[in-house]
């Protein structure tokens, strides 16, 4: 297995480069269900960011992405089986992902809240609170 890092998946998924897109996709192209390219948390919460805020995906089309990524056998990401809880078989979450993956994160590491500034995320996210 070799991981990924995030510009990796950003030239695959929106060439806007196409010399490392051409790279980044025959790269990928070669990954197998026996060594597949692995995704860890930080490169998804930064491929996120990126295809919203600099490439304008919609919150759907990331949702979509995300899916794909967990469905294909040639990646695995980290904490997988708890991604699929959170992400596959459903709507659209609520909240951005990259909060969901924040408060993922925190429980992980036995916090009993995230702390934020973001009523958004506060108001969709059991776990995370509003800090007033």
């Amino acid at each position: 297995m070799r991981g990924v890092d995030t510009n990796i998946l950003l030239r695959h998924i929106v060439r806007d480069d196409e010399d490392q897109a051409r790279v980044a996709t025959a790269f990928i192209a070669s990954r197998t269900r026996d060594d597949p390219a692995f995704i860890s948390l930080v490169v998804l919460a930064e491929l996120v960011w990126a295809l919203r805020r600099r490439y304008g995906y919609s919150s759907r089309q990331v949702h979509a992405l995300l899916v794909m990524l967990l469905e294909t056998a040639e990646f695995h990401l980290e904490d997988e089986v708890e991604l699929v809880q959170m992400f596959v078989g459903g709507d659209s979450i609520k909240g951005d992902i990259a909060d969901h993956l924040i408060a993922y994160s925190s429980a992980r590491a036995g916090c009993i809240s995230t702390v934020t500034f973001d009523k958004g995320a506060a108001s969709n996210i059991p776990s995370m609170e509003l800090l007033s």
